[in-house]
């Protein structure tokens, strides 16, 4: 996949989890309030209808601030390949204000685990630069951290 350096943001990190616990975690509802924001904040209600253009739903608390969050999958290769945007609502309707694509490439470890990617590509370098400065780096890994913990609990 090629990255664009001004738009995209991305990490890879490797998971002592499986990869089908890892995918049953990202596309089950119960699941998603499980890790999906990081603590304090939380997810209040999550709605998924996984097929391309289907809704991943979410609702979030964060600091008493409830945070709607409408979005679609764009691509589903299972356990392998997550796209989701929220450029979109379910039925292809357009989002005033779209603020990213999301992409969560999962492949098996040597050891088991999973390799994990999870990529952010944004409309402008200014919505990357405004994503980065929210803290996409350690946001998105705190969520990795949470998701292994929650996982592990799930064995």
């Amino acid at each position: 996949m090629d990255l664009d350096p001004n738009t995209d943001l991305s990490f890879t990190r490797r998971l002592p989890v499986p990869r089908n616990l890892v995918w049953e975690c990202w596309t089950t509802p119960t699941h998603i309030p499980n890790f999906f924001i990081p603590e304090p904040h939380k997810v209040t209600a999550c709605e998924i209808d996984l097929r391309v253009g289907g809704r991943f739903d979410t609702t979030f608390d964060v600091d008493g601030n409830i945070v709607e969050n409408k979005g679609v999958y764009l691509d589903i290769e299972p356990e392998r390949r997550l796209v989701f945007t929220d450029a979109y609502t379910e039925g292809w309707k357009p989002s005033p204000d779209p603020f990213m694509t999301a992409m969560i490439l999962l492949d098996d470890a040597a050891d088991g685990g999973t390799t994990y990617t999870a990529v952010a590509r944004h409309r402008s370098a200014e919505a990357a630069q405004t994503h980065e400065n929210m803290g996409f780096f350690d946001g998105w890994g705190t969520v990795v951290d949470q998701l292994v913990k929650y996982a592990q609990s799930l064995r």
